[in-house]
Formats: C-alpha cells, structure tokens, sequence
C-alpha cells in the first residue's frame, strides 16, 4: 500500500512540474500562478457568502408557508441547500488549490537561495521570502477559519432538511422556528470571516503585483 502511495504522490509532482513548465513558457510563473489562484478563491468565498444568505432567506420564507405551499418552500430551501453544498466543495477545492501553489513556490525559492553567490542578495531575497511566507501563512489561517465556519451551517441545514423531509407539517416548521435564529447567528458570523479573507487575500494580491 505504502509503494502505490509513493507512486501516486510521484506522479503528482511530476504532473505539477509539466503543468508549470508548461506555464513557464507562457512567461508565467509560480508567483504568477498563486495570484490566480488567490482570486479564484476569493471570488468563490464571495459566492458562497451570498449562497448561504439564499439558503437562510428561503429557510425563513418556509416558516410562513402552510398546506400546499408547504412543500413548494421546502423543495426551494433543500435546493439552496443543495447549492450551499456545492459552493462549499468548490471554496475547499480552490483553497487546496493556493495551498499547493504556494507550497510549491517556496519551496522552490527556498532552494533556489542556495544558488545565489552574492551574499547581500542572497540576504535581501531571504528577507523577502520570509515576509511572503508571513503574509501567506495570515491568509491561509484568514482562508481556513473562514473554511471552517461553512461545515457546522451545513450541517445544520443538513439536519432541517432530513427533519422536515419525515415531517413537513405546521407543528414541524414551528419547532424548528428556533433553529433558523441561531442558523442566522452562525451564518453572520460566516459572512465576517468570509469577509476577513477576501480582505486578506486582496492585501496578500497586492504583494505579488
């Protein structure tokens, strides 16, 4: 088990070093590519800010429907929450996604010191690298507490899905009434942090132009 790991993990690197050698070409590099990737996630965090708020808002019309209606607002709440899901899996993608460019863009310039003669330079680089790394490494923990804040919503939401599914009745949505105000207190709080890390990552874009 342990080989085909060695393997698989081999042939990953080998598959990301095409994939920049590729890009190399094109003149962009690492530092370039991790750019990207920063936008991309923010631009998903931004989206999945506003799908949860969706989900919430369609949570909270399904409280005042009754009889027919009933399952009409249920089928668009669990649709929301469908999409929140998906949104969610998308924000945890693009986050491994910068992890690995930036894993790999340090990596790289950590060796690439050792190849500097000139000690000045080599020291003015160095200081450089470290003050990449400090500000990438506070976008990261903006990135993940952010992240984190997404997987307790869902599963709440998960929960009043699979409750009001066994008991769409007036009696079910009245006991769950209670719920959509501490849903609405975590979704706030997702939103700050969600808001934080597209902060950070706009600073953080600022450093590599």
């Amino acid at each position: 088990m342990k080989r085909y790991i060695a393997i698989a993990l081999v042939s990953l690197v080998a598959c990301r070093s095409t994939y920049y050698a590729v890009w190399e070409k094109l003149g962009r590099e690492k530092r370039d590519i991790l750019r990207h990737r920063v936008l991309d996630a923010r631009d998903e965090q931004k989206g999945a800010s506003q799908q949860f708020k969706t989900a919430l808002e369609r949570m909270k019309e399904m409280y005042g429907f009754e009889g027919g209606q009933l399952e009409a607002a249920y089928n668009r709440f669990k649709g929301e929450y469908e999409d929140c899901e998906s949104r969610a899996g998308k924000v945890h993608s693009r986050i491994k996604d910068v992890e690995t460019v930036a894993g790999d863009l340090f990596k790289e310039w950590e060796g690439e010191l050792k190849q500097i003669s000139d000690s000045a330079m080599r020291a003015d680089s160095r200081h450089k690298l470290d003050d990449s790394r400090a500000k990438y490494d506070q976008l990261h923990a903006s990135m993940k507490r952010a992240e984190s804040s997404m997987d307790p919503i869902l599963t709440k939401f998960h929960d009043n899905v699979l409750y009001l599914k066994h008991n769409l009745n007036a009696a079910a949505i009245g006991a769950l009434k209670g719920e959509g105000v501490k849903i609405e207190t975590d979704i706030s709080r997702l939103i700050a942090d969600m808001n934080k890390s597209i902060a950070e990552s706009e600073s953080f874009i600022k450093t590599l132009d």
